[in-house]
């Protein structure tokens, strides 16, 4: 079913490819489940995607139907799983409301394939789908270096509206941990797609600034 427009609660796409940085994907579904601001959250994971969960989590992920919970580490209560090979599925039409999809982490082959408008996967319609609505499309690339194959995709895809965002650490807030490292970035993904995290640490200027 559709999501529930009348409660204004968002509805957010989540697409896990083969890059490196399973934790990512990770953190950002839980922390889309906890947000009393999401309603509903459909994920879907490419076979590439699958082997990632399985290399980098250590995750079981023979039965589609439970990866949601694997990946939370609890019951899903909003996420919802779609194959990648279901180019039928709600998400694959613009008829459909989400407010915005993040494809994290996102590898270059699925950049180009967004890039030129092919649509082979479900995760490469529903980002052609946010583009063509005018919705949030947010590619959380992870590879170095870059070609200018690469580059040039990512200046077709900004051009077309996407929000290209790599993966890359932070540590102006000091972290202490690797999760620290995940918790910040993920929050200011989660912030371009209008869902601000208490948790985020924002820069409020040099200690020695004078005022």
């Amino acid at each position: 079913m559709p999501p529930n427009r009348s409660s204004g609660k968002k509805s957010v796409v989540v697409g896990v490819t083969g890059a490196s940085g399973a934790v990512f994907a990770r953190r950002s579904l839980q922390m889309l489940e906890a947000d009393t601001r999401v309603g509903k959250i459909h994920l879907v994971v490419s076979g590439s995607g699958m082997k990632l969960l399985r290399d980098e989590l250590d995750l079981e992920v023979s039965k589609s139907a439970e990866i949601p919970s694997r990946l939370l580490g609890k019951p899903a209560r909003k996420t919802v799983y779609l194959l990648d090979s279901d180019i039928g599925a709600s998400i694959a039409s613009g008829s459909y409301p989400v407010d915005g999809m993040v494809v994290i982490p996102c590898t270059t082959g699925c950049l180009g394939q967004i890039a030129n408008g092919i649509s082979s996967t479900l995760i490469e319609r529903a980002a052609d789908v946010c583009l063509k609505e005018g919705r949030k499309l947010i590619l959380a690339i992870r590879d170095a270096p870059l070609s200018r194959v690469h580059l040039e995709n990512m200046l077709r895809l900004q051009a077309a509206g996407a929000l290209i965002y790599p993966i890359i650490p932070s540590f102006y807030h000091h972290p202490k941990t690797i999760d620290d490292l995940v918790v910040q970035y993920c929050c200011r993904v989660l912030a371009h797609l209008g869902l601000e995290q208490k948790v985020q640490f924002r820069w409020k200027g040099m200690k020695d600034e004078v005022e």
